[in-house]
């Protein structure tokens, strides 16, 4: 134990704050059968905040903008999704990643869409990937 130090993590399932201090909070989010992609049915958008996502071990690919466009994450490399982009994570098995983002982020400030009502062919990288089996 070290004074004035916090040493944290979070090894369960799912997203826990870790850090929430009182204009951003530091975050694991950790392989859930929700962010398997044959269970991502929806993408959110934080209206009043960025998003910046941490790949520490494992798979996980970022699906971005209406479109679902799929960006692969890379190891230790920061992808900063910026406020009112559309957006959802896919994570494979064991996969851990950091999150940052305000602390004021919550559901009353996201909106969601699923993506069946997306215009048809919009969610292609959701798809994909299924096919792939990631």
């Amino acid at each position: 134990m070290v004074a004035g130090l916090d040493i944290l993590e979070h090894t369960a399932e799912g997203y826990a704050r870790v850090v929430d201090g009182p204009k951003w909070t530091v975050a694991e989010l950790n392989y859930a059968e929700k962010f398997d992609p044959a269970k991502i049915s929806y993408l959110e958008r934080h209206i009043e905040t960025d998003e910046t996502f941490v790949l520490l071990t494992g798979e996980a690919t970022l699906l971005i903008g209406e479109n679902a466009q799929c960006v692969p994450l890379e190891m230790l490399k920061c992808y900063n999704v910026k406020a009112g982009v559309w957006h959802n994570i896919i994570l494979t098995p064991g996969t851990r990643v950091l999150v940052v983002e305000n602390s004021d982020t919550s559901r009353s400030n996201t909106d969601y869409i699923e993506l069946a009502d997306l215009p048809s062919g919009n969610n292609t990288c959701k798809l994909t990937i299924q096919q792939k089996g990631l």
